[in-house]
């Protein structure tokens, strides 16, 4: 025990979050099992440790951090370990990756039932469904999801300010107003193409190369996240990563699944499970037309982000897609976006017709009091046009 401690006053001590996240002022941290989910990338370690450095003394043991990946819990499980810590005053027990351990979700149901005082906060992959999937856990966890950096978060980090974030409701509404307290400090259009290509996963800011290391997270989405955790066979695994390449060449648009089927020599029913898991993993989003839903077939799937567009095929990219991948990406955390009527637009919890178009064509453009249009290449808006970059202001 007093290993894990060391480690955890080491680790909390060279803790420096960037950005705070907003998720944290909106977690309920008096519950007694909390869920964080989040893809690879996004910071769920760092949150964890951010929020003991909130929340405790450096040297207080009644929080402790630990991850499942140390070795020592291939011999342990986490209810008996979790009960040491609480006989000896431990309070809050941070458990990082804790589909690392085998019945994990009976191990913490477990120590719900015998550690009244207790409270877990654990992470996951996104791919987990923590109460559709484990039944030991319905009823008791409360699940929160861990995203990328929002544009927001990006450009206070990358320009010192601290913008707010603002509801649809109040962009749609006040977004002149919202406009005119944000420009006079910075410009936006100078950071928006930086995000677009590189501000979504926390780590663009290590001194690596950001490419090559979104390349690795996405191998580790297909080869642990999905496999693992969907126990899927490893000779599957090709199948899964050619769909993902032959899905994000395309573009955002319907796939053609039996085609598909056919270019991964597996059954038409096996790629739509397939695209299931990717979207469950944060690596593409389906989009179904209002009031449809899996398994029926997506009339569109597109990347999660845009950042993982520049990484697997940078040479084929055009900005209509992005900038769409951007609005789907930045409207998914709160609301329900779905396929209009039409591909030419999108339709928000199933009220909002949305259309993302390019300022500079704004003479082709012929604008209907129905339609909101999202506009690219512009800073300011009026009306029922709206510049893009504020969307990214949601979370």
């Amino acid at each position: 025990m007093e290993v894990f401690f060391r480690t955890h006053t080491n680790l909390v001590e060279h803790t420096h979050a960037s950005v705070r996240r907003t998720l944290m002022d909106e977690i309920d941290w008096n519950d007694r099992m909390i869920g964080i989910k989040g893809t690879r990338g996004v910071g769920k370690t760092t949150f964890l440790l951010q929020y003991a450095k909130e929340h405790f003394d450096i040297q207080d043991r009644q929080c402790l951090y630990v991850n499942m990946n140390n070795f020592y819990f291939q011999g342990r499980g986490i209810s008996d370990f979790a009960g040491e810590f609480y006989r000896n005053g431990g309070r809050v027990l941070l458990i990082d990756q804790v589909f690392k351990q085998q019945d994990w979700c009976l191990e913490l149901r477990k120590c719900y039932d015998e550690y009244p005082n207790l409270n877990i906060v654990f992470t996951g992959s996104s791919v987990m469904r923590l109460k559709e999937e484990n039944t030991e856990l319905n009823g008791i966890v409360k699940s929160y999801n861990l995203r990328g950096f929002s544009f927001r978060e990006f450009l206070n980090l990358q320009t010192g300010n601290n913008f707010s974030p603002y509801t649809l409701d109040e962009i749609l509404e006040n977004h002149e107003q919202i406009i005119k307290q944000i420009l006079p400090k910075v410009s936006p259009n100078k950071y928006f193409l930086d995000y677009i290509h590189h501000g979504f996963y926390p780590f663009y800011q290590e001194h690596r190369n950001y490419s090559e290391n979104l390349q690795k997270t996405m191998n580790m989405m297909t080869e642990v996240d999905i496999l693992l955790i969907k126990q899927i066979e490893l000779k599957y695994l090709t199948k899964i990563k050619k769909l993902f390449y032959l899905l994000a060449v395309d573009g955002p648009k319907a796939p053609n699944i039996s085609q598909l089927a056919n270019d991964i020599e597996t059954s038409r029913a096996t790629v739509m499970n397939y695209i299931k898991y990717l979207a469950d993993a944060r690596l593409i989003n389906i989009i179904y037309p209002f009031g449809q839903e899996f398994p029926k077939k997506p009339t569109k799937v597109m990347m999660h982000n845009s950042n993982l567009m520049f990484a697997i095929y940078p040479i084929k990219i055009e900005q209509q897609d992005t900038m769409e991948t951007f609005f789907v990406n930045s409207l998914w955390k709160d609301h329900k976006v779905n396929q209009g009527s039409r591909e030419t637009y999108y339709t928000v919890d199933g009220k909002l017709k949305f259309k993302i178009c390019n300022a500079n064509n704004n003479g082709k453009t012929r604008c209907t009091p129905d339609m909101i249009y999202a506009r690219y290449n512009t800073e300011v808006g009026h009306g029922n046009q709206i510049p893009l970059w504020l969307f990214g202001f949601l979370y």
